[in-house]
């Protein structure tokens, strides 16, 4: 499995992930979500690096003009609430996509000990297409699972790529052991080395959910 970690090489999505772990930005919640939505344009484009493409003319003014435009029947699906920004980065440049949406939550049975838990799916048929999944904190790698084993009720992907703003150590270790190896691509966009006892990264940002929409009861 190919793992892409934008860290590797200087650029601009640097400024947003600054910008998103920073305690005093975080406050402003707007600034947050577009930030997120920056970065799923930028990683979009660099998925679309990775797809097939085929030549397709185009009238102008003046004559025709060949063009490579994206061949993938790309499915964009995103985990409830936290990945709403991400996705709609991704959706900005995929504005074609197909879209699938997951809720996956953490059901807390003390103040460590918790189980994930999916309640509600809505997917298009997945047979042969290009799945992209989004989810801007990749920690334990539990959610994105069972989000994925959910998507797989509704057909065999061809080829999965798995996008994650923030990826711990253990959770890249866990994409690698769960998804099919000679199909699935990780793109991440730091990976930082510790999980604490609460499964939370670090330093990772906090909950990416919270910082976006707000808290819950």
């Amino acid at each position: 499995m190919q793992v892409h970690n934008l860290s590797d090489e200087n650029s601009i999505f640097g400024n947003f992930l600054q910008e998103i772990r920073d305690v005093k930005i975080q406050k402003d919640s707007l600034r947050f979500r577009k930030n997120m939505e920056r970065m799923g344009e930028i990683m979009a484009y660099e998925i679309s690096k990775t797809l097939s493409f085929k030549e397709e003319n185009v009238q102008t003014p003046l004559g025709i003009a060949p063009t490579q435009v994206v061949a993938d029947n790309v499915v964009l699906s995103t985990v409830f609430r936290a990945g709403l920004p991400f996705h709609q980065g991704f959706l900005n440049y995929f504005d074609r996509a197909e879209n699938a949406f997951v809720s996956a939550y953490r059901k807390y049975k003390d103040a460590l000990k918790f189980e994930i838990m999916t309640e509600y799916i809505a997917s298009p048929q997945l047979n042969g297409k290009t799945l992209i999944l989004v989810d801007p904190m990749l920690a334990s790698g539990s959610s994105l699972e069972l989000s994925f084993k959910a998507l797989l009720r509704n057909g065999e992907p061809a080829h999965v790529h798995v996008a994650a703003i923030i990826a711990s150590e253990t959770g890249v270790q866990h994409v690698k052991e769960f998804f099919p190896q000679e199909k699935t691509t990780l793109w991440t966009g730091a990976i930082d080395p510790v999980l604490d006892a609460h499964s939370y990264i670090v330093p990772g940002l906090g909950d990416a959910g919270d910082l976006a929409y707000g808290g819950r009861m």
